[in-house]
């Protein structure tokens, strides 16, 4: 926006620490440094916007403002809405405490990156179990990725041992066959019990829930539910999932014409990874300039990205 002219340009983010988190695959799968994922957010804030180092707590888009943490009510003009998606560990009985026991990691936070190298490390014999849940998730990829570097790792020590894209899926299953993995569809974890280090599972079918099954494990991979940021949730920007509500095709807000969305956050029906936000970029910069300027705004395609 800066270079198409607007001199008071606001980003409102708390974090002192932005994470390039599509690394924290191979940080889990021993390939890269946790620290080598991290850099001051100061280094990738726009040069000339007014950072507010503040969260958004509720919105209030009839009145074209944001209400924050700190800072209190903060009035706009446009307004780009880019919150990601929540982590919601705490869906699953037992965690987050059972990250405290050796085994169970997740490369979804900045928390337990570094557990998955470890729990490779430490894995002799059993069962390595990967999670990949039912709901919607960012980088639905990114459980199967640390599960082939989790597999190339143990072949290298002599240990024993999909996609909602179809054409993807298909390869997937391919490779699957070739590594000679164990896949069982339609499990959804409910619950991690570290002391018997048991996972449990309920068995879905066409006509719902067919009870549940328990397995052994001495690693676990968890890829937590996800859920939407409660500040959208809770606000006129939501709809029935609790995602913003845009227009897929202009990212435009259906209820406030000078509110847009993009990312995890959105209802957007593609793929939750940084590639769809590549897209859908050029898409919201494009209309929100004619937006300012009062014209009809471009149809873009930003849903065949994954």
């Amino acid at each position: 926006m800066l270079r198409l002219g607007e001199k008071n340009v606001t980003v409102i983010e708390p974090s002192e620490t932005h994470y390039y988190q599509p690394l924290w695959t191979l940080v889990g799968g021993r390939k890269k440094s946790f620290q080598s994922s991290c850099v001051p957010t100061s280094r990738v804030m726009p040069e000339g916007v007014n950072w507010v180092k503040d969260k958004v707590v509720t919105f209030d888009p009839a009145s074209n403002a944001v209400h924050t943490e700190k800072n209190g009510k903060i009035q706009y003009d446009f307004l780009i809405v880019a919150l990601g998606i929540k982590l919601a560990y705490e869906k699953i009985k037992g965690l987050p405490d059972a990250f405290s026991t050796k085994g169970v990691c997740s490369i979804y936070s900045s928390q337990y990156v570094e557990k998955t190298a470890k729990a490779m490390e430490d894995f002799q014999e059993g069962n390595a179990i990967f999670i990949q849940p039912l709901n919607p998730i960012k980088c639905a990829g990114a459980p199967q990725k640390v599960l082939y570097l989790a597999e190339e790792y143990f072949t290298k020590l002599a240990l024993p041992v999909i996609f909602s894209c179809k054409k993807y899926a298909e390869a997937l299953e391919q490779v699957v066959k070739q590594k000679k993995l164990s896949v069982n569809y339609c499990y959804n974890l409910i619950e991690v019990k570290p002391e018997s280090k048991e996972a449990v599972f309920q068995k879905l079918g066409k006509e719902g829930s067919s009870g549940t099954e328990i397995f052994k494990y001495e690693m676990l991979h968890i890829t937590p539910p996800m859920v939407p940021p409660p500040s959208i949730r809770e606000s006129p920007l939501a709809y029935g999932s609790g995602f913003m509500d845009v227009n897929k095709n202009t990212l435009q807000s259906t209820k406030f014409e000078n509110v847009f969305g993009i990312g995890d956050c959105t209802n957007v029906p593609t793929s939750k990874t940084m590639a769809a936000v590549a897209g859908q970029s050029g898409v919201v910069v494009q209309n929100l300039r004619l937006a300012m300027k009062g014209k009809i705004l471009t149809q873009g395609d930003t849903t065949n990205v994954f």
